[in-house]
Formats: structure tokens, C-alpha cells, sequence
């Protein structure tokens, strides 16, 4: 099974999208709320996947997936926000993501398809 860590700097969206990974099947490692938590919370779990907020305080989603792409074993990156992708003109393409869900629409067969799962 696929260990999932999920990034968000909003408890409420953390909580939510848990249950619902977790009601699907998924299995879910471990959860942070800014980048430097983030980082530590992947080096201490080893999950497969991060699911990566772009709007953290601090250091943005783009500049942790970057840090997490040099990491010795690195995750697989999907980033998420409350936007539509088209906000960030092109920055999700040129991050090391494998792809982007708009919060509204998460769910773990979209998760599986981005990661070429299931």
C-alpha cells in the first residue's frame, strides 16, 4: 500500500481529505502544516507520496517539491490547492510534480491515476 503524507497548512483540510483518502483505501503516514514540517515529517516517515499544498506560509509548495526532488529517496509530488491550476501559469509543469488536484476535487481514484496506480 501506497504511504501517503499530506502537507496543508489548514488542520480542517488535513482532517478532511484523511477521511476521505482513508475511506478509499488509501493509507495515510502523517500530515504537516508549513515546509519545514513537511520536510521533517518525510525524513522521519519515508512516505511514497506527498500530497503538497502550494500556498504554505513561508515557503511555498513549489520551492518544498524542490526540496523534496534532491531528497536521497524522493517522493512522488502531487501538488494541491484551492486555485485552479491555471493561477500559476506554468509553474506546476516546470515543478518536479508529477501533477496537480484542485482540493475541491480530490479523491483517491484521481490520486491513483496522477501516480499511475491502481
Amino acid at each position: 500500500m501506497t504511504a501517503i503524507l499530506i502537507v496543508d497548512d489548514h488542520a480542517a483540510f488535513r482532517q478532511q481529505a484523511r477521511a476521505l483518502l482513508e475511506a478509499e483505501g488509501m493509507q495515510i503516514v502523517g500530515e504537516a502544516a508549513d515546509g519545514p514540517s513537511a520536510l521533517a515529517a518525510f525524513r522521519a516517515l519515508g512516505p511514497q507520496v506527498v500530497l503538497l499544498d502550494i500556498g504554505l506560509p513561508g515557503r511555498d509548495g513549489f520551492a518544498v517539491a524542490e526540496q523534496l526532488a534532491l531528497e536521497p529517496s524522493p517522493p512522488q509530488v502531487v501538488l494541491i490547492s484551492s486555485r485552479e491550476a491555471s493561477t500559476y501559469s506554468g509553474r506546476i509543469g516546470a515543478s518536479p510534480a508529477l501533477g496537480f488536484i484542485q482540493k475541491d476535487e480530490l479523491s483517491a481514484v484521481l490520486l491513483q491515476r496522477i501516480l499511475g496506480i491502481g
